[in-house]
């Protein structure tokens, strides 16, 4: 998987997000005390109110299963937070998703210029966002879809399915479900989510 040497933060309009220290990281940039799993998509270093952190995220692709006599694949993706305490990363928190012993299309990837990481209501505490697809299926079904959003140590989840068109006219899917921390939490993440999931509502098969 090719590694992104730039971040792409995701702003809209009518949300105001308060800037951040985020700095990109290469590989070589990232400590040698911290692990993960995969290819790297995106890797940044930034500073709010909690400290100093490093988050990475990863996918693995399609790899041959490790389930006994099966010809199916398996495909991962992970995402990693680290905090800096006296110079050392302690991991503070983890995403792991993934597909297992599939045989038929595999999807398991980070939707392309969704990573971003902001500081929506103004705590100067950043907000670090995710939003992926998951799904083994051999139709145009529309997949899983996923955003999950940490707040320092508190994960926010909406989860649902992306839209496709299953003919001239007609759609399935393209609706998600808030958890009970975004309905609870800030207004301003249930905008941002709810827009970061209207701009990329469509599955158009054949990507991602």
């Amino acid at each position: 998987m090719k590694f992104f040497s730039s971040i792409i933060f995701v702003l809209f309009g009518h949300i105001a997000v308060a800037q951040l220290n985020v700095v990109t990281l290469t590989k070589a940039d990232i400590p040698a005390s911290i692990h993960y799993t995969g290819h790297i998509i995106s890797a940044v270093k930034f500073i709010d109110a909690e400290g100093e952190h490093i988050v990475i995220t990863t996918e693995t692709g399609e790899v041959k299963t490790k389930a006994k006599d099966s010809d199916g694949r398996d495909a991962d993706l992970f995402a990693y937070c680290y905090r800096t305490d006296n110079g050392t990363p302690i991991l503070a928190w983890q995403v792991h998703d993934f597909i297992k012993d599939c045989g038929e299309d595999i999807l398991a990837n980070y939707v392309p210029n969704t990573f971003a990481v902001t500081d929506l209501n103004n705590d100067g505490k950043a907000e670090v966002w995710l939003m992926y697809k998951v799904t083994c299926q051999g139709d145009v079904s529309p997949p899983t879809m996923k955003i999950i959003m940490y707040s320092g140590s508190k994960k926010y989840a909406a989860r649902g399915t992306a839209k496709t068109q299953i003919s001239d006219k007609d759609y399935m899917g393209g609706k998600y479900v808030f958890d009970d921390a975004f309905k609870t939490g800030p207004e301003a993440f249930r905008k941002y989510a709810d827009a970061l999931w209207q701009k990329n509502l469509m599955q158009k098969w054949g990507g991602k």
